[in-house]
């Protein structure tokens, strides 16, 4: 919306309406009946304006400089003629009426200097015309002083440059000068179009040409001679390739003359690439007769798939990895016989034996036993020797039973085992018992002060070959202990019922032995270790096993083994006993801390 106030038309309608209603009041007069009552119209009409006309000019003085206003377009004179043909009186009414809204401006720009007298100067627009001065009025609508105004021409803007904020008028620091008004684009130079050749003609057509598509001249052949000494090149070429084949058939031959052939075969046979072979030698042991002739016959003839076949030895067949619960499965136990049963069998066994024996005394195979002489069947063996000389006979026979007895004793001896090859069986056992799964189990102990209950929960581990840790703590002991699942189960039961919490070890070298009097007077060394040990013992504190127990935490089957061996170890505080047990096993310490039976449950 602009400021300026709309320059006053009088109290009357607008002389443009007037002329609108008169323009359509004359055109509809054409070939119409009313043509009187029109003239009697614009007559009226006329009167009207020329009255308002009259009093405008006594309001206004004659002194106004006369400042025409570029708004006010010029009136546009009717065409329209009365039926007569003589021009209408409308064009004279137009014409006033201008010349009315050109003293209203004149008097209203007149009033602005009034009020504002800094716009007294004349503004000077385009084209050197005087520009109509813009209304100034009071409060916010009031004009600035025009050293305030920017007089600087405007430079030419593009739409880029339109929404840029404004720059300041005065010099700033260097980081304004990036700021500075972009200067206008170079005019681009108009670069003659090129007019592109029609790929689709033919190659004789040019843009000047008549048209695109004229036929493609024909040229003539143009003969092309060879040049000069081209031949004789080439025959130069054949006559020294002959000569060098003659100078190897001449090396060749005095070769053969000297005893130097085979060199130079080799040599050839290095130079020049002899024939391929009938089947090369990656081939030729898969092929019978050494020829590829031999694959008409098919794979089966070939030396493929037969055991002599060179391939066999580089096909790799898995290894047989056993399944993980054949080394749970209980080996079959055989029959239990009854002794009648098994002296039967044997005597089956030995006659068996026995026979066989016979047999291959009787086919020469081995000698014949002496005969077994007894002093029970000595006169019957030994008839006739017996009677004549019964002394020597009687040592002799006596002499044969000591030989025997010695066999059947050395025998014996020999299929004994060694103390060395008993500890390797035993060993063996327990490898192949820990083979079937490696199992685990905790108990806890009230109270393990007693050295003989400790000793007893080391040795039966060593012995049976597990490993874990024994904890020593102020408020209870506990021992983990892994292994196969054989020692497992014995050692749970001794730790439950063999071992006796409740009773105390006895002392050591105790004895009833009474001493005399003069021994009781001089006090022996033996005294004096018993003194100082009911001192240590007093010292210590001894602790009642009255109720001293063991209880089973838990058992289950293990991955691996956790330790290497069982050890004893003292740990006064539950931080300790985590870190012997290990980031893996220390749940089994809160267990065991935090687990009561069911006695103590109950209640």
């Amino acid at each position: 919306m602009s400021d300026r106030k709309r320059a006053f038309e009088g109290n009357g309608d607008s002389a443009s309406g007037v002329a609108k209603k008169l323009r359509s009041d004359v055109t509809t007069s054409h070939g119409s009946p009313g043509l009187n009552a029109t003239a009697d119209l614009i007559a009226k009409k006329r009167a009207e304006i020329t009255a308002k006309i009259a009093a405008m000019k006594k309001g206004t003085s004659t002194s106004i400089t006369a400042t025409p206003s570029p708004a006010v377009t010029p009136p546009v004179p009717s065409a329209t003629t009365s039926q007569s043909g003589s021009p209408a009186p409308v064009d004279d009414l137009s014409r006033r009426v201008a010349e009315a809204k050109r003293r209203v401006a004149e008097a209203q720009s007149k009033l602005a200097v009034k009020d504002n007298p800094y716009m007294s100067l004349p503004q000077v627009g385009k084209k050197s015309k005087p520009v109509e001065p813009a209304q100034q009025g009071a409060g916010l609508k009031m004009a600035a002083h025009p050293l305030l105004l920017d007089n600087t021409p405007a430079l030419p803007q593009s739409k880029k440059d339109r929404y840029k904020p404004m720059q300041p008028k005065f010099a700033s620091i260097k980081a304004n000068a990036r700021n500075a008004p972009t200067p206008p684009p170079a005019p681009t130079p108009i670069v003659p179009v090129e007019v592109k050749a029609n790929p689709y003609a033919s190659g004789s057509a040019t843009p000047d040409s008549g048209f695109e598509g004229a036929p493609k001249e024909r040229v003539g052949r143009s003969f092309r001679f060879n040049p000069k000494g081209k031949y004789v090149q080439i025959g130069n070429q054949i006559r020294q390739e002959a000569q060098l084949e003659q100078l190897k058939q001449r090396i060749a031959e005095s070769a053969k003359k000297a005893g130097l052939d085979t060199e130079f075969e080799t040599l050839e046979k290095n130079i020049r690439r002899g024939a391929p072979p009938e089947a090369e030698w990656w081939d030729a042991a898969l092929l019978p007769n050494k020829s590829y002739s031999d694959l008409s016959l098919g794979v089966e003839n070939l030396n493929v798939r037969n055991n002599g076949s060179p391939v066999t030895i580089y096909v790799q067949h898995p290894i047989p990895i056993p399944a993980p619960g054949d080394k749970n499965r209980v080996a079959l136990k055989p029959l239990k016989l009854t002794k009648k049963e098994q002296k039967k069998l044997r005597k089956q066994r030995r006659q068996a034996e026995l026979q066989d024996k016979r047999d291959r005394v009787r086919m020469g195979l081995i000698p014949p036993d002496p005969p077994k002489v007894r002093l029970a069947n000595l006169m019957k063996v030994l008839t006739s020797d017996a009677v004549q000389d019964p002394t020597r006979v009687e040592a002799r026979v006596r002499r044969e039973v000591a030989m025997r007895k010695h066999g059947h004793e050395k025998m014996n001896a020999e299929r004994k085992l060694t103390d060395e090859q008993r500890r390797e069986k035993l060993e063996t056992k327990k490898i192949e018992e820990e083979k079937k799964g490696v199992y685990g189990a905790v108990f806890k102990v009230k109270t393990l002060s007693d050295p003989a209950h400790r000793f007893k929960v080391r040795k039966n581990a060593e012995q049976r070959n597990l490993t874990g840790v024994c904890i020593f703590n102020p408020g209870f002991s506990m021992v983990y202990v892994e292994g196969a699942q054989k020692f497992i189960k014995e050692y749970k039961r001794l730790m439950l019922h063999r071992i006796a919490w409740t009773e105390a070890a006895r002392e050591r070298g105790d004895s009833d032995v009474e001493l005399e009097a003069g021994d009781e007077a001089e006090g022996g060394p033996q005294d004096n270790v018993k003194g100082k040990a009911r001192e240590n013992g007093e010292e210590h504190g001894q602790v009642s096993l009255e109720d001293n127990q063991c209880w089973l935490i838990w058992e289950g089957q293990l991955r691996d083994r956790a330790f290497s061996n069982f050890k004893p170890k003292s740990c006064p505080t539950d931080n300790t006993a985590k870190e012997v047990l290990g980031q893996k096993l220390a749940g089994y310490w809160d267990q065991a801390k935090n687990w009561k039976p069911e006695e103590e449950e109950l209640f």
